[in-house]
């Protein structure tokens, strides 16, 4: 087994943490605190390949592979989660979603505007009613024979202000259950979209989340994704992806937040040395070390199976519930150790504890992942080591 990046890998880790570190932490604390979108970063985000990283170049995109993505990802995260979770959402559900199952038509026509940050995209499952529980679609699209009229209403919804496209998930043949459900590409700029106001939320405040409400959209049959009743289906494997994005993001929280506090335990002094030689400190950070490294192994092991064409269902929900697991416990501790400088905003390390909280619940709270590994343990395809 090599765990060893390639030149490839690092050259990408350098370029997103260099992007990051410049673009990115100018002013990261005031657009959180005024819930600021960086509408300018993103832009600069889609010229330099980050928001359409493993999109085919023949669309405009980077061509790379689910660890490159996995790996600027967490350098992201480390600096601006409201930054890093539209560059998740583009990504891994948005163009990952088209390029997978889309018809080439649909390719052709959206890819490359979203590939390069022309537009921006958005994943538009959940509902008042549904979040955890995904067949509970009460969002309509009557088929009308060459249309679909779309009626409902899709909340926390990333990118929701700021989007030109949806892709939303609608009940098609209530009758079905969630085979009766469908995906429809949606333009934002059609008739009947309506963009609730942006959401007060604890942390990633400077993201774009909005209630969104589509009133009688005329939607041409041709934006359906997949045959008719696809559209559980396309959610569930898109959103599969989409852990690996979301557990990047809480790995960078994590990692971002041991960083933090590691520097400052060397530079803050108390009973004539540093803190980071008092062994109540020392520990905590081993800890932390250990937990960053831990979740890292299995957010990259989880992408690597995606590349390799493996079944990596299971794995992206390891990671996904560890590392966001971890990203609460190490800020927590960041914040413990920064002491009275750590519940303020100038450290950074109070603002990566609030944004830690929200890897616990999108994309599948931590208590869905448990569920979801509960049922490989009962079907006894939990990876375990041979005993005989």
């Amino acid at each position: 087994m090599n765990f060893e990046l390639s030149e490839q890998h690092l050259a990408v880790r350098e370029a997103a943490r260099d992007f990051a570190r410049q673009e990115c932490l100018p002013g990261v604390i005031e657009r959180d605190s005024n819930m600021t979108h960086p509408t300018e970063i993103l832009k600069k985000m889609g010229e330099m390949g980050f928001l359409g990283m493993m999109v085919d170049p023949k669309y405009g995109g980077g061509g790379m592979d689910s660890l490159s993505y996995a790996i600027a990802m967490e350098e992201f995260s480390k600096i601006d989660n409201s930054c890093s979770v539209a560059m998740s959402v583009n990504n891994s559900l948005v163009c990952w979603g088209l390029e997978t199952f889309g018809t080439e038509e649909q390719k052709q026509k959206y890819l490359p505007k979203l590939a390069t940050g022309e537009w921006i995209g958005a994943f538009c499952l959940s509902e008042p009613e549904a979040g955890s529980d995904a067949t509970s679609q009460r969002t309509t699209a009557v088929d009308m024979g060459d249309h679909y009229v779309l009626n409902g209403t899709k909340n926390w919804i990333t990118n929701g202000g700021t989007s030109q496209l949806h892709l939303v998930i609608a009940q098609t043949n209530p009758e079905l259950g969630h085979r009766g459900i469908n995906c429809l590409i949606v333009e934002t700029s059609w008739d009947g979209v309506v963009v609730g106001a942006k959401e007060d939320k604890l942390g990633i405040r400077s993201s774009d989340t909005h209630t969104i409400m589509y009133n009688d959209v005329k939607v041409p049959k041709e934006n359906r994704v997949g045959e008719d009743g696809f559209g559980f289906k396309f959610a569930m494997k898109t959103l599969s992806g989409g852990r690996i994005g979301i557990a990047s993001q809480a790995l960078g929280i994590a990692a971002g937040s041991y960083e933090l506090a590691a520097a400052y335990a060397k530079e803050r002094e108390a009973f004539g040395k540093p803190i980071i030689k008092h062994q109540g400190i020392s520990f905590k950070l081993a800890d932390m070390a250990m937990q960053v490294e831990a979740a890292r192994m299995l957010v990259y092991r989880s992408a690597w199976l995606k590349d390799q064409g493996m079944d990596y269902d299971m794995a992206s929900s390891m990671a996904k519930l560890a590392a966001s697991e971890a990203a609460m416990k190490i800020s927590v501790e960041a914040v413990q150790v920064h002491g009275g400088y750590g519940f303020v905003k100038e450290y950074h390390v109070e603002r990566l504890m609030r944004d830690a909280k929200i890897t616990q619940i999108y994309e599948g709270t931590s208590e869905v992942q448990r569920i979801v590994l509960g049922r490989f343990v009962e079907k006894g395809q939990l990876y375990l080591p041979d005993h005989k």
